[in-house]
């Protein structure tokens, strides 16, 4: 018997009947939450042979502990602990892959998911579906208590996913779906992984249109533990949105990175301006502030372009050293094959171009290598 009485014993199901559903659910500090999550799915599942796949990435606040303790007395429950990396995308991949279910469902670990919906999600993909959905935004589903705000900004990143990426879904931010196998190793190799946005990624990086089905439920208000939305979890489905539609011509870290070099003009100009007026002379002021350009290049692209490879700590001082030097031989291509162009009788613009992409490329390719290695 289970620690609590959380799960008398393995139902009906285990006894001989091949895995069926494989559900991951993803967490992060939702201590509170595993014991009544697996009462609820003993009682919704029934007699469908299933296991739940844990992903902790790394709480602080004993999820891990409680889920390995029920897995002690249930062979059901199982879970994948990740150190050093975060995501719910990943998260969710890293479960999958981990089951050999024929199904995949995934779930949230805040109870705000209904998992009485989980059979009938189920039974869509058993019944031919690639993917089953639990959309809010169909005839009978809601968001519970959001605030106007955050529906109105749930609508507008839907209408988006919708536009950018001509997915056919009307909830396509569903963090509640089930999928097939099948449909699952087919998108695979083209997932970025990256974000909170798990069923966009998939349903974008089918080599195929899917069968989808779209079920309503209705979400639920948190009854434990803190919500996981913030502003990074935007900027994700961003970069999600821009990997999907752009990243398919050049790849999105070199988009990220050419877009933070051109944002390195503002502080550039900006103390160039400062300098200038305190008096200094324009050698010194240019100096100071292309250094200062770079610093800021560097801590941008620290936070978004290279944010899987954050440096922190020392190594954030030392990165920005290498970044430092990594941009000076740029700056020594920039101008060399600038100056060789110009030598070449080619018009002003067109070298300057040329030696700015060349510079550009270079500081791309370096710093990936050895500013921010793997």
């Amino acid at each position: 018997m289970l620690h609590r009485g959380i799960i008398a014993e393995p139902g009906l199901q285990q006894q001989g009947a091949p895995l069926a559903l494989g559900v991951i659910i993803p967490v992060l500090n939702e201590a509170e939450n595993v014991r009544p999550l697996l009462a609820k799915l003993e009682q919704a599942l029934g007699a469908v042979a299933w296991e739940a796949i844990f992903v902790d990435d790394d709480s602080r606040d004993g999820t891990g502990d409680i889920v390995r303790s029920l897995a002690r007395e249930d062979p059901r429950v199982r879970i994948i602990q990740r150190v050093g990396r975060r995501g719910l995308s990943s998260a969710v991949i890293e479960g999958m892959l981990a089951s050999a279910a024929p199904v995949l469902a995934v779930i949230d670990g805040d109870l705000q998911h209904d998992e009485r919906l989980l059979p009938r999600l189920y039974d869509a993909v058993m019944a031919g579906a690639d993917i089953a959905v639990a959309s809010r935004y169909t005839g009978g589903g809601g968001v519970g208590d959001w605030s106007a705000g955050r529906h109105r900004a749930s609508r507008l990143a839907t209408r988006l996913a919708q536009t950018l990426t001509a997915t056919p879904l009307s909830d396509p931010m569903s963090g509640f779906f089930a999928i097939s196998r099948a449909a699952f190793d087919r998108a695979l190799p083209r997932l970025s992984g990256g974000g909170f946005k798990i069923l966009l990624d998939l349903v974008a990086s089918s080599p195929h249109p899917l069968a989808i089905a779209e079920l309503p439920y209705r979400f639920r208000a948190r009854q434990a533990g803190a919500s996981k939305l913030d502003s990074r979890v935007m900027l994700d489905y961003a970069l999600l949105l821009i990997e999907k539609t752009l990243g398919r011509f050049v790849p999105i870290r070199l988009i990220l990175f050419l877009a933070v070099g051109a944002l390195g003009v503002l502080p550039n100009l900006a103390t160039l301006g400062l300098l200038l007026g305190c008096g200094m002379r324009f050698a010194a002021a240019q100096t100071i502030a292309v250094i200062v350009a770079m610093s800021c290049n560097f801590a941008l692209n620290n936070a978004l372009t290279y944010r899987d490879r954050r440096l922190t700590g020392w190594r954030f001082v030392t990165g920005l050293v290498s970044y430092g030097l990594v941009c000076s031989v740029g700056a020594a291509a920039n101008v060399g094959v600038g100056t060789l162009m110009s030598g070449a009788h080619e018009r002003w613009w067109i070298a300057g171009i040329a030696g700015a992409l060349v510079g550009a490329m270079w500081n791309f390719g370096a710093s990936s290598l050895l500013t921010w290695r793997k």
